[in-house]
């Protein structure tokens, strides 16, 4: 995190290219916001860093409060900026994307594909028998023991979700002993046990964080979370993982990737 605020020579950059153009047909507070953000895109202010005033931004280009502050809360809406009460409004972190593709491969892999380090925290790995919720999913019998996996993901320090996994111990017998703190799963999976998964089924919906999701990501009770249920199958139909996973709603967004077949276009 960048600590600072935007300082006057950072502020000039403002108008780096060209003025503020008042004649425009474009509203005047989608031109400041379009502004600001390209300061943001090109890394000029930083993540962590406090934004000008209303008052001065309203000064630098010419324009009413109300205007600046229309264009400052669409970009809190977009995720570009944040509010902290009685300090101000500063620059946020880019969010981390999650992929809903035709493919499915583990967020670790995902992540560094973009270059993103990812640390991982395992908070539980044991053997447990499977719940009727459990077993229902997997296509178990309630009972029958899966191996119980709980990991929290972390970039810089700041947890950005947490995940619970569920396996079948008879396809994988001792992986509940193996360190998947710096590997991906779904990499041991298919490397140590010739399980590759042919398919898989998501769900994606808006929650609220609740006292176990909260304690786990060091957020409030009730934030606004991402919830991402996941089921894997083998080429023969078994489904071999279960799993659920909160993103943080502020931290997240999903891009979704298709082909439309011939009727749709």
């Amino acid at each position: 995190m960048h600590d600072g605020s935007v300082d006057a020579l950072d502020r000039d950059s403002l108008r780096e290219e060209g003025e503020f153009r008042l004649t425009s047909p474009m509203p005047k507070y989608y031109q400041v916001k379009e502004r600001i953000a390209r300061q943001i895109a090109q890394e000029i202010w930083m993540p962590g860093m406090l934004i000008p005033s209303e008052a001065e931004l309203g000064q630098e280009f010419q324009v009413s409060r109300i205007t600046i502050r229309r264009a400052i809360s669409d970009l809190i809406h977009e995720g570009k900026l944040y509010t902290i009460q009685g300090k101000g409004t500063f620059v946020a972190r880019p969010k981390l994307p999650e992929r809903f593709v035709h493919r499915a491969f583990g967020i670790y892999e995902d992540l560094r594909r973009q270059g993103v380090s990812l640390h991982t925290q395992i908070v539980r790995q044991q053997l447990i028998p499977a719940t009727p919720e459990i077993a229902s999913r997997l296509g178990l019998s309630a009972g029958e023991e899966v191996m119980d996996l709980v990991r929290v993901r972390s970039v810089e320090d700041e947890k950005l979700l947490v995940s619970t996994t569920h396996i079948p111990r008879a396809l994988c017998p001792d992986l509940h002993t193996i360190d998947l703190s710096s590997t991906s799963l779904y990499h041991v999976l298919q490397t140590r046990y010739g399980l590759k998964i042919a398919r898989g089924v998501r769900s994606l919906e808006a929650v609220a964080a609740g006292q176990w999701e909260a304690r786990q990501l060091d957020i409030a009770l009730g934030s606004p979370l991402l919830l991402l249920d996941s089921i894997a199958y083998l080429a023969d139909g078994r489904a071999f993982e279960y799993s659920r996973t909160f993103h943080r709603g502020d931290r997240a967004r999903v891009e979704v990737e298709f082909t439309p077949s011939q009727d749709e276009w």
